[in-house]
């Protein structure tokens, strides 16, 4: 039998980082919900692309997603810089995370 909508509501997000594709993927229930893709450089990583599949939108995993990069920013020592427009605007959204956004110097 099916799961209802609440049911696949309720799971939780799952995130991974999968460096042979560049990526953090997320999943709900085991099913690939969305990743961020990134490049990485020595004491920096750059999200490029969010994407969360349409079947998955409107349960946190975009949020989840840029949470799980920024902890991972944070425990590494790492700067981040938000290419992605999504995941920009998400950091605007929550300055507890401001030091942690690449800055570049000016000559």
């Amino acid at each position: 039998m099916g799961e209802t909508k609440n049911e696949a509501r309720d799971q939780r997000v799952e995130i991974t980082d999968n460096p042979a594709e560049s990526r953090y993927e997320a999943r709900i229930g085991g099913a690939l919900a969305g990743v961020a893709q990134y490049l990485r450089a020595p004491g920096m990583v750059a999200l490029t692309h969010t994407e969360v599949e349409p079947d998955f939108e409107g349960r946190g995993v975009g949020g989840a997603l840029s949470r799980a990069v920024l902890e991972s920013a944070r425990e590494a020592g790492d700067k981040v810089a938000p290419v992605c427009p999504f995941f920009a605007g998400w950091v605007r959204k929550h300055p507890d995370y401001q030091s942690l956004i690449y800055e570049k110097s000016g000559n």
